[in-house]
C-alpha cells in the first residue's frame, strides 16, 4: 500500500525546502541579490508558496536565522542546579552558544544581517530584536543564581549575560565574521570559554 503524505506534511516539507533554498541564495548572492523568485526556482516550489510561508523577503531572513538558532538549540536547555558548581554549569550553558557560532552558515548569515545594517538599520534591528528575544537561557540563569545567592544581585542579568557572551564572541564570532578567520578548534574553543566563565565568575559569584 502506498501512503500518501498528509496535506500538512507537504506543507511541512515545502516550508523547510524553502528555507533550505534561501540559505544557500542568502549566503551566495546577499540579502539585495536573493529574490523570491530565485528562492522558488531552488525550492522547485511555485512563488505563491513561497508567499503564503513568508509575506516578505525580510520575514523569510529572520525565519533562516532563527532557523539556524534554533537548531544550535536543540539540545535541552540548562537549568540552574544549585547542587552543581557553577562553573559546570556555565561552561555546559555557553558550549550551546559556541556550536551556533561555530556554523558555517550562520556566519555567513551573519555577514549579510551585518551588511544590511550598515545599509538598511531599521530592516536590520527589527532583525537582531527578534534573535536578541531568542537568548533568554542565559540571563534565565543568571536570574536564578541571583535568587539563590551564588551571584551578585545589584546587576542586570541581561547585561551581565550580554557581558560574557561578548567574551566569547571577541574570539569566535567577530575574528570570522570580519576578517575570515577559520572557526576555532575545539581546544581553542575550551579555552576561549574556560577563561570567559572565569573571569565572569570571578567578578560575579559571591564567595561562601
Amino acid at each position: 500500500m502506498t501512503l500518501v503524505p498528509t496535506p500538512s506534511r507537504l506543507t511541512d516539507r515545502k516550508r523547510e525546502a524553502i528555507v533550505q533554498a534561501a540559505i544557500a541564495e542568502f549566503r551566495e548572492h546577499g540579502f539585495n541579490g536573493t529574490s523570491m523568485d530565485r528562492v522558488a526556482a531552488a525550492a522547485e516550489v511555485s512563488k505563491r508558496t513561497v508567499y503564503n510561508h513568508f509575506p516578505s523577503k525580510d520575514e523569510l531572513f529572520e525565519a533562516i536565522l532563527g532557523h539556524l538558532w534554533d537548531r544550535s538549540q536543540s539540545l535541552a536547555e540548562v537549568a540552574y542546579d544549585a547542587g552543581h558548581p557553577l562553573r559546570d554549569q556555565l561552561l555546559q550553558v555557553l558550549e550551546h552558544k559556541m556550536q551556533l557560532l561555530n556554523d558555517a552558515s550562520f556566519i555567513d548569515l551573519s555577514r549579510v544581517a551585518m551588511a544590511e545594517i550598515m545599509h538598511t538599520p531599521e530592516r536590520a534591528e527589527a532583525m537582531v530584536t527578534r534573535l536578541s528575544e531568542k537568548e533568554e537561557g542565559l540571563p534565565r540563569w543568571i536570574r536564578a543564581a541571583q535568587q539563590d545567592g551564588t551571584l551578585r544581585a545589584n546587576v542586570d542579568p541581561q547585561y551581565a549575560a550580554h557581558q560574557l557572551h561578548g567574551m566569547v564572541k571577541a574570539f569566535a564570532f567577530w575574528p570570522q565574521l570580519a576578517m575570515g578567520r577559520p572557526p576555532l578548534d575545539a581546544a581553542q574553543q575550551q579555552q576561549v570559554l574556560a577563561d570567559a566563565v572565569d573571569m565572569f565568575l570571578g567578578f560575579y559569584a559571591v564567595a561562601r
